[in-house]
């Protein structure tokens, strides 16, 4: 499993069949076959977890691969917090249910559904039958919450621009739906207060109609950084129907707002308003604290504001940012009394960053997950005094929160044999994982695939640091005997590679292990999870530095006895692609390289990228100010000395990393004369969200690889691709869609 700073891979969940409450302790299973790449493509997903109010219940969505469209659909599941026991909700073939939200009672959820054309909303029952259709919205509806008095449905639907509010009576037996007064611009964001008496919604001040008419005439030219109207907070009253407007002015905008539970406080997040070039952050964020009685408002957090949440009783407001306002410095939590005062620091002196909590119902302690090296953990945060506890102890990554309606944690977990699966945990037990309650069985037939042992490995760098890293032995590993050596390099750089399952088309070692690779995927200087200075010595210094870490750890494993060092290979995306690029340019110990998504020209990159300030911090400074650094950097500089045979993947509408890049790779390694092959993935952005894409991707690397490494005769053709299709004619004679802008050298 990888992450990056808090955004983990995601959940995954069997379809169908009972499920039975376990502990996160797999049952051993006898595996008989090795993973395959269609057993990294039908994996399946959970999200969209929530508790119940009164705890009783877990609801959930499945995403359900479907190879023949290329698309994943979604279900909806419920399962019994007590014992485990899940049902499938939903069975709608080819169509998605999504946002599954409980009504007050628990007896009842409603989520959306595209079953009968336009996305809609549904009202379920937790005894199973139909599920009954509350909107005939002619547009679709974008979202929808209940009011916390049980009494309403509230529901935004229309096109982008003409969005408005409606409410769904749930008291009444035909469950009447009256759109609320129109206002005068598009509705965001809203919610219910407290008591149902009001709802909260952001809107724009003012819609461009010419901009509008002209889009209808087919004037598509794009105006870069267009001047966007401020958004502001507004409230509407459900007795009168009449407007409240809380915020005003032109010179910020407001992206996120919430509401406490006492009714007294709003806080909202701003950016400023003035047109930007390139990308606006979170470190010019502000967070400000609204009375809602005075309506007067008050800044808490003058930039990097992300992350905030009203305590229970509305005494305080917790969010994350740094000690000091600078790229990748560790993010805090703090705390603010709502009536006034000072924010308190409640994680001074601890080299840890956390950016996301929960509240327990007393008010008293904040929950959050944390990484530590390769695992991540439940910690608890006492708001009197900051002591901090350690809750949970498990290899592995665990994520979630706790539910304080509930009186429960909801926490996915995953370990390197077993899939992410849903638990309900305890307070007074969570730390005990016998303890937990299993409610999803997550992709049961992994326990029937032989995987190779994860490791976790640690080698010093030339400067003497120690640097952490994962090993994934082959299968049928024997102590003292060399095997050839994938070198695995996660993204970000700001990530790390972690002790979760690992089956996805980035990186699918569990392939490698049974075709008798061993795989190092070191967590390199940068990578978060080991600390502050860590994660920021790049800075200026970004390619040598993670370089060195990881070298010194193929050096290691070749000290080891594991690692064959004439038999080595490379892959990489995104700053793992930057890095592959990178060590083509420095070293020709490699056997093959695979990158993608990578830059090799920093200076081009800049302006191509949608981000900059990333770069700058990576960099040393924008181009115009640290010019010699960035050559310094850029492995187009020293491409005279590359040698390695290199495989390009890139995903031709890449915002993130550009095209432009891998052409400038392509190009330069054609004319030294070095064996290269480049892989275009038609429409596809940073990521390949194309389920064939995402197969070539696998089954070319892999044969790159084999081919430079082990001597195969051809490194890639499509009747070996096709041949690990599922055994379904259909599927089979639609064949993969991928262009592929290849040229064999």
């Amino acid at each position: 499993m990888r992450s990056n700073r808090w955004g983990l891979v995601p959940m995954v969940l069997a379809a169908a069949g009972p499920l039975l409450a376990q502990t996160p302790t797999p049952t051993p299973t006898p595996a008989t076959r090795p993973m395959t790449f269609m057993d990294v493509m039908e994996m399946r997903g959970v999200g969209g977890g929530q508790l119940s109010a009164d705890g009783a219940r877990v609801v959930y969505t499945v995403s359900i691969p479907h190879w023949k469209s290329g698309k994943t659909f979604t279900e909806i599941f419920i399962a019994e917090a007590a014992t485990g026991a899940a049902r499938q909700m939903t069975f709608t073939r080819e169509k998605n249910e999504t946002a599954p939200q409980w009504a007050r009672d628990g007896r009842r959820f409603a989520f959306l559904s595209d079953r009968e054309g336009s996305q809609q909303v549904y009202l379920m029952s937790v005894d199973g039958g139909e599920a009954r259709k509350l909107t005939e919205a002619k547009d679709g509806v974008h979202a929808f919450a209940f009011s916390r008095d049980g009494k309403w449905l509230a529901f935004s639907a229309g096109k982008a621009e003409e969005r408005q509010l409606s409410l769904v009576d749930l008291a009444a037996e035909d469950l009447t739906v009256a759109a609320l007064p129109k206002h005068a611009a598009p509705i965001r964001d809203f919610a219910f207060t407290e008591d149902g008496q009001r709802i909260f919604f952001t809107s724009p001040d003012g819609v461009d109609k010419d901009d509008l008419k002209r889009k209808e005439k087919k004037f598509d030219v794009r105006v870069a950084d267009p001047e966007q109207p401020p958004v502001h907070v507004w409230s509407v009253d459900l007795k009168d129907r009449t407007e409240k407007r809380w915020t005003a002015g032109a010179g910020f905008t407001v992206t996120a707002f919430q509401l406490s539970r006492d009714g007294r406080w709003a806080s909202y997040r701003a950016l400023p308003a003035a047109r930007r070039v390139g990308d606006i952050t979170h470190e010019e964020a502000s967070l400000h604290l609204l009375d809602l009685g005075s309506g007067q408002g008050r800044q808490v957090l003058e930039r990097y504001a992300g992350f905030s949440a009203f305590s229970p009783d509305g005494q305080w407001l917790v969010y994350a940012a740094p000690e000091r306002f600078e790229r990748l410095r560790n993010e805090k939590l703090w705390v603010v009394p709502t009536a006034g005062g000072p924010a308190r620091n409640l994680m001074a002196g601890k080299d840890m960053s956390v950016s996301n909590a929960s509240w327990s119902e007393d008010s008293h302690t904040l929950y959050f997950t944390e990484a530590v090296g390769a695992n991540q953990h439940l910690f608890a945060l006492s708001v009197a005094d900051g002591a901090m506890t350690q809750l949970t102890k498990e290899t592995g990554v665990l994520n979630g929160g706790y539910n304080a309606d509930a009186k429960a944690f909801l926490v996915g977990y995953s370990q390197p044999r077993k899939p992410l699966d849903l638990y309900v945990a305890k307070p007074r037990t969570v730390g005990s994982a016998a303890s937990w309650v299993r409610v999803s069985d997550a992709n049961p037939q992994v326990a029937r695939l032989a995987l190779g042992a994860t490791e976790t490995v640690r080698w010093k760098a030339k400067d003497g640091v120690e640097v952490e890293g994962l090993l994934i032995k082959p299968l049928g590993y024997e102590k003292g005997k060399r095997y050839p050596l994938i070198v695995q390099l996660h993204g970000g750089p700001a990530a790390a590679d972690m002790n979760g399952f690992q089956g996805r088309y980035v990186t699918y070692p569990h392939i490698y292990a049974a075709a008798g690779y061993a795989v190092l995927q070191p967590n390199y200087r940068g990578s978060t999870n080991y600390g502050e200075a860590f994660a920021r010595q790049i800075g200026g210094n970004f390619m040598r530095l993670s370089y060195g870490d990881i070298m010194s750890g193929v050096d290691h494993l070749i000290r080891e006895g594991v690692a064959d060092p004439d038999r080595l290979g490379m892959m990489g995306w995104s700053a793992g692609g930057h890095l592959s690029s990178w060590t083509l340019t420095q070293t020709d110990r490699f056997k093959a390289i695979s990158t993608g998504a990578g830059a090799v020209n920093w200076i081009s990159m800049y302006a191509e990228s949608d981000v900059q300030s990333v770069r700058e911090f990576y960099l040393g400074g924008r181009p115009y100010d640290a010019w010699d650094n960035f050559l310094k950097e850029s492995a187009l500089k020293y491409i005279k000395n590359a040698k390695t045979p290199t495989l390009i993947h890139v995903g031709e509408a890449d915002q993130r990393v550009p095209k432009p890049q891998s052409d400038e790779l392509y190009m330069a390694l054609k004319k030294l004369g070095v064996p290269v092959e480049y892989l275009v993935y038609p429409g596809m952005p940073h990521g390949l969200t194309e389920p064939r894409y995402q197969l070539v991707k696998m089954v070319s690397e892999f044969n790159w690889f084999e081919k430079w490494i082990k001597g195969k005769k051809d490194w890639f053709e499509w009747k070996v691709l096709l041949d690990t299709l599922p055994a379904d004619a259909e599927a089979k004679s639609e064949g993969p869609s991928a262009s592929a802008a290849s040229r064999r050298k």
